[in-house]
């Protein structure tokens, strides 16, 4: 009960706060309640390190039904929401639940958000590590924004999970004139 009545008190003051809050969510057993408070939930979260922590276990049995809430969030203009969106999709849909379709979904979002856009170099990276072969056109057809582009293949080749071989090909597809846009939009994050 306790919980219960912590969970509804948003927006909450302290950081520390945030963090028992997705701790508290991760641990709900029912995906309908579990679902209902994390949407309930989405809205407040105003950085990564409480977007990416947020991982409710119940999510691993509740995978259709997740995926359709995916759907929704990926698109949404709130930059926490999408992020989750794109974050739940790598962490559930990138091994023997995936489809190729699903990397239209992140390749398909454009944002100026820097913390949008470092998500879909992290889903992309993650994709060449365990889906290469399909992960691969969307890099070789340079369907992601030339930032996303350039830090997707920075970050598989920081990857132990690619090979030797695969990196010195995704280093021969970076695009030289990168736009300096999201350079500029990151460091102005980094100053707040």
């Amino acid at each position: 009960a306790e919980s219960e009545t912590f969970l509804k008190q948003l927006p909450h003051t302290y950081y520390e706060e945030y963090m028992v809050h997705i701790l508290l969510l991760g641990e709900i057993k029912d995906y309908d309640t579990c679902m209902k408070v994390v949407e309930e939930f989405l809205p407040y979260i105003d950085n990564w390190a409480i977007c990416d922590g947020l991982s409710p276990k119940v999510f691993k049995n509740h995978k259709p039904e997740l995926l359709e809430k995916i759907k929704q969030w990926i698109p949404s203009e709130h930059t926490y929401i999408c992020r989750f969106g794109i974050e739940m999709l790598m962490r559930w849909f990138l091994d023997e639940d995936f489809k190729p379709e699903y990397l239209k979904m992140p390749a398909s979002v454009r944002s100026d958000e820097y913390y949008v856009n470092m998500m879909i170099a992290w889903y992309f990276a993650t994709a060449l590590a365990k889906q290469y072969e399909k992960a691969l056109p969307y890099i070789e057809a340079k369907r992601l924004d030339d930032w996303t582009h350039n830090k997707a293949i920075q970050k598989s080749c920081e990857s132990y999970r690619i090979t030797p071989e695969q990196k010195s090909y995704l280093r021969t597809l970076k695009v030289k004139k990168a736009r300096s846009q999201k350079k500029i939009q990151r460091n102005s994050y980094e100053q707040d």
